[in-house]
């Protein structure tokens, strides 16, 4: 009979950050079979988070690239000589069908792209609070199944008006908002402490491959389908919705509501994390504690810094302007070439992948605290990319070398995953959801304000204006850094238990839960 566990995260501090399990060399393939088969549940898991945050990214990006076979594109005159840039010629013709359906200027344009971005942001905390409530898989299945059926729908409400295309792109962003509280909610409640770094990584480095997907398939569809532009929303919104079917047969809110996980994981899942069931009757969310927490306060700061996957001002160039810099400095368009336009995003993929196994060993063997080994991956995202940034606005005109330096530089952004993106977990178990709203959708905001900046900083893409832009990143990618350095840890704060609260609200809340236990 397997021993009795208790329903929340109790252990202390150091038994939690210095964790080794019982068999630290468990595989992925478990002896026992079940209905499901023989691989753990906990990997089945991560794959279908992986594709979650894959369909995700899929589904907001592929507007980017559809939108130019539907907007009419007016000539604006001959593009202006940078003394300082490159040689050759840059062609500024109009390469766009003067036939495309829509007439909308460039401000239109923004609104319609930058929309998404809004409703993302504001869905981040009420998302994070819907599955500390409900649970993970519910929040985010329908989180994503939302945001499948506005892609659906976008080729008629663009043909509606420009406006019905920005409240359309308004509630996708308020589907997709919910994605990564719910997926750290769930995280909490399956991945042991040194397994983190990888199953983390390789969740949410799915946006990389998301990226790329979407980019190759819709280049793909708009090459043989003549301009079809519809096709894209089609295609990747089925895609979404048949994410959303095998995700309600294959996962569950926590491994003790899952009817075909082994005994064995079951036991291990005991032993390393805690509890086998989701704790319903939390206490109410510490909002107080936090505000004030200097290891939360010194995530927020770092993920500023660092997050380009919410297009945040750390590395949102090489992501989304990188294109820009080739062809308006380099003379030449990274993003006529499959190869190269796919290449950093896949090779950081890549890092992301072997950096989260590389952490958990650390991890498992106790040769650094969890504290130490998230600084100094995330010290390693910051030198990486910064230095990278630096040395390409210093290349000169050689476009393979520029191009290197800035794919490596990239690439070394995976240790951000096994790093920051895992440290809410760290902190808190029981409000990881939360934390991730607060931590991430800090970051959303500033990428709705940076591309704002830098079209500022950059009104005529010469050489020496995008340097500055660059220079600016490189200071706030060190100093967020410096910061979190300092400030943050990988322990777990007092206030994830509910010993948090003050004596009368303890009262309340434990006659509230006898109360939902009489009910029951």
């Amino acid at each position: 009979m397997p021993r009795k566990v208790p329903n929340v995260y109790s252990i202390s501090d150091r038994e939690r950050n210095d964790l080794t399990p019982v068999n630290p060399v468990i595989d992925i393939f478990t002896p026992e079979k079940s209905s499901s088969g023989c691989i753990s549940q906990r990997y089945i898991l991560g794959f279908m988070g992986f594709l979650a945050v894959a369909n995700a990214y899929a589904m907001r990006g592929c507007l980017s690239l559809a939108i130019t076979e539907m907007v009419v594109v007016h000539h604006k005159g001959p593009v202006k000589i940078d003394p300082n840039g490159c040689p050759g010629d840059l062609d500024s013709r109009n390469h766009t069908n003067p036939d495309n359906e829509f007439d909308w200027d460039e401000k239109t344009q923004g609104l319609i792209l930058s929309a998404f971005y809004w409703g993302y942001v504001i869905m981040h905390i009420p998302g994070g609070l819907l599955a500390q409530k409900f649970g993970g898989k519910h929040t985010l299945g329908f989180g994503i199944l939302s945001t499948a059926i506005f892609t659906l729908l976008t080729p008629f409400a663009a043909r509606q008006s420009a406006n019905w295309l920005i409240a359309l792109r308004f509630f996708e962003g308020l589907g997709e908002g919910t994605t990564f509280p719910a997926l750290n909610t769930l995280l909490a409640q399956w991945v042991p402490p040194t397994e983190r770094g990888k199953i983390g990584s390789f969740v949410f480095a799915g946006n990389q491959i998301g990226t790329v997907f979407s980019s190759f398939l819709s280049g793909f569809l708009l090459k043989y389908t003549d301009g079809d532009w519809p096709e894209i929303f089609y295609l990747f919104g089925i895609l979404g919705v048949l994410w959303f079917v095998a995700w309600c047969f294959l996962c569950y809110n926590d491994p003790a509501s899952h009817p075909y996980i082994s005994q064995r994981e079951k036991e291990y899942l005991a032993d390393t994390i805690g509890c086998l069931a989701r704790n319903k009757n939390l206490a109410p969310t510490p909002w107080r504690q936090m505000a004030t927490s200097v290891p939360l306060i010194g995530l927020v700061l770092a993920q500023i810094g660092h997050d380009w996957i919410g297009h945040d001002w750390g590395l949102f160039m090489i992501s989304a302007d990188l294109p820009k810099y080739m062809k308006s400095v380099m003379k030449f368009s990274i993003a006529k070439n499959g190869v190269l336009s796919s290449l950093p995003f896949l090779l950081m993929w890549l890092t992301a992948i072997v950096a989260g196994w590389f952490s958990d060993y650390l991890v498992s063997k106790n040769i650094f605290s969890v504290t130490v080994i998230r600084k100094i991956f995330t010290t390693i995202a910051s030198v990486g990319p910064a230095s990278g940034v630096i040395l390409a606005s210093y290349a000169g005109c050689d476009q393979i070398l520029v191009v290197t330096l800035f794919t490596v530089g990239m690439a070394f952004m995976g240790f951000f995953y096994p790093s920051l993106k895992v440290n809410a977990l760290d902190l808190s178990p029981n409000y990881a959801g939360t934390l991730m709203a607060i931590v991430n959708g800090i970051g959303a905001i500033s990428g709705i304000i940076s591309p704002y900046l830098i079209g500022i900083l950059v009104p005529n893409s010469t050489m020496l204006e995008w340097r500055l832009v660059f220079w600016i990143s490189f200071g706030v990618i060190m100093i967020t850094n410096v910061a979190y350095v300092f400030m943050g840890s990988g322990k777990i704060q007092s206030w994830n238990e509910p010993r948090h609260l003050l004596p009368e609200e303890s009262v309340t809340w434990q006659a509230k839960n006898r109360a939902k236990e009489n009910d029951l």
